[in-house]
């Protein structure tokens, strides 16, 4: 048996408490330093906190790990303010025959506000191929030697002959560079987002998988990676009988048939479906990837089969389409299935209220991510310029998800935003939509109980930290600035199930 005991922190999941006891990886206590000295006393780790704070460990529901940890490698362009400075940044990392894996472009902060063309890539690449999706990861500005691998690109939807790849024509793009990857490439990547996520006191990760995503390798491999990080899996394809459905499931070792199955695709490429026209592009409302009746039919063999089933939607159209959806698959298979499976949807970020509260009466989970809303809310976002002021206010409404019952659950979306959850947290509290905000500790529930609910996880008291529950926490340097603070603290330790995954050198001496 192995106790250790945490004296002189500040836990505020706990009312009241300061300290904390944990058992064979089972937190056994929570209280008043006093009382822990007396009754685990002889604890074989006494640490003292001198004002730490505690949290539940995170969880981050929407991740791709891969895609993440390539950056480290790659060509991470997050942080590029210019169309300029991203012709230099691929000039100088470009080599001949190997694939150039950029990611994080986004043309509405650029001065000159529009993406590179492929003329420019290949200029500015040589020889090379090139693949650079957009920070939402729905489109891609490619180089003409990178379209030699994905010659399937040409002339499908989505293929225009300069400007960036969309819809089917991106899949097949995205394939191809992600084919050029090497197997000891793709288990570093996953190892160094992992071992990012541990140092940000994130213990469990939902990676969202599937066919035009990543691939079976790379989700098989992440799996059985032994890190400590746990990794709970999804795959995004549909299906239309239950046995399809098992075999699925079966096949891929996934959690569940959810994630990022889409629906629709991205704001910011104009391709989530709208019932209106884009406010900057009146030719469009979007793309449409699943029909009512595919995705009533997924739901129906989820359901019955017994598996999680979910989907990637985003636009107000799209979400119209899952609600109808649900609503056929309830007539035939019955509102109590629904509830049982606990379905989930991915980002949800143009939802009403009654809509909001059918989900909630079907016992659907919202995986959503509120530092969307910190990068691309506001009245100068884009959200504004893709949508307009009055339907962009309305984008990402957290306290109306949360007043109709449904249960929220937050994630990154990881690479698109990164893995912070106190960045995450802070982005909820502080809605840029007045209204939409929910309150400091809600917000920490969505995303360490929250993310849990939202992987259908059977013990109630996981994400918590009451007796009886698994001892999974981190350890942060304090807050001095109230609850959430205004910058995020350090991690000093992160523990999932007793197991430590990361600890600061020399912190907690």
């Amino acid at each position: 048996m192995s106790t250790s005991l945490l004296l002189g922190g500040h836990i505020p999941s706990v009312a009241g408490a300061t300290a904390l006891a944990v058992v064979d990886g089972i937190v056994a206590w929570s209280g008043d330093d006093s009382t822990g000295r007396t009754c685990f006393g002889d604890a074989d780790e006494v640490i003292e906190l001198r004002g730490a704070l505690v949290t539940p460990a995170f969880v981050d529901a929407h991740v791709h790990a891969t895609s993440a940890g390539l950056l480290a490698t790659g060509l991470d362009l997050t942080g590029c303010v210019t169309l300029g400075r991203c012709l230099d940044l691929v000039t100088r990392q470009s080599r001949p025959g190997t694939v150039l894996w950029g990611h994080g472009w986004d043309e509405t902060s650029w001065p000159e506000a529009r993406p590179p063309t492929r003329a420019e890539l290949d200029r500015a690449s040589g020889d090379a191929p090139v693949y650079l999706s957009r920070i939402d990861g729905h489109s891609a500005a490619v180089s003409s030697r990178l379209l030699d691998l994905a010659a399937a690109a040409v002339g499908v939807p989505g293929w225009v002959a300069e400007g960036p790849l969309t819809r089917e024509a991106h899949h097949h793009a995205r394939r191809a560079a992600w084919e050029s990857i090497t197997t000891g490439q793709r288990r570093a990547a996953q190892r160094a987002f992992l071992s990012e996520a541990a140092a940000r006191g994130i213990a469990v990760v939902h990676e969202c998988a599937g066919p035009d995503v990543s691939g079976l390798d790379d989700l098989a491999e992440l799996l059985a990676a032994d890190h400590g990080v746990e990794v709970v899996g999804y795959w995004g394809q549909a299906v239309s009988t239950p046995a399809e459905a098992r075999e699925l499931l079966a096949a891929t070792g996934a959690h569940g048939l959810a994630g990022d199955l889409f629906c629709d695709g991205a704001l910011g490429s104009r391709t989530a479906a709208l019932r209106m026209p884009y406010t900057d592009a009146p030719s469009t409302c979007g793309t449409s990837y699943l029909d009512v009746e595919q995705i009533s039919a997924h739901v129906q063999a989820c359901t019955q089969a017994g598996i999680q089933a979910g989907f990637h939607v985003i636009g107000d159209a799209a979400t119209d389409a899952v609600m109808a959806g649900f609503e056929a698959a309830a007539a035939a298979v019955g509102a109590p299935a629904l509830r049982q499976c606990h379905h989930r949807l991915e980002h949800l970020e143009m939802v009403d209220r009654d809509q909001a509260r059918q989900l909630a009466a079907w016992g659907v989970v919202a995986s959503v991510q509120p530092a969307f809303d910190a990068a691309w809310g506001g009245a100068e976002g884009m959200y504004a310029l893709r949508l307009g002021g009055d339907r962009a206010a309305a984008m990402n409404p957290f306290a109306l998800l949360e007043t109709a019952g449904v249960v929220l659950a937050f994630g990154s979306d990881a690479p698109v935003t990164p893995g912070d959850p106190w960045g995450t947290v802070r982005a909820a509290v502080g809605h840029r939509s007045p209204g939409s905000g929910i309150g400091p500790m809600e917000a920490l529930a969505a995303h360490t109980y929250g993310g849990y609910r939202a992987a259908a996880v059977t013990d109630a008291l996981a994400g918590s930290l009451v007796p009886g529950a698994p001892a999974s926490y981190a350890i942060w340097d304090g807050i001095e600035s109230g609850f959430p603070a205004a910058v995020s603290p350090s991690c000093l330790r992160t523990v999932h199930h007793g197991r430590v995954l990361f600890e600061l050198e020399d912190a907690l001496l």
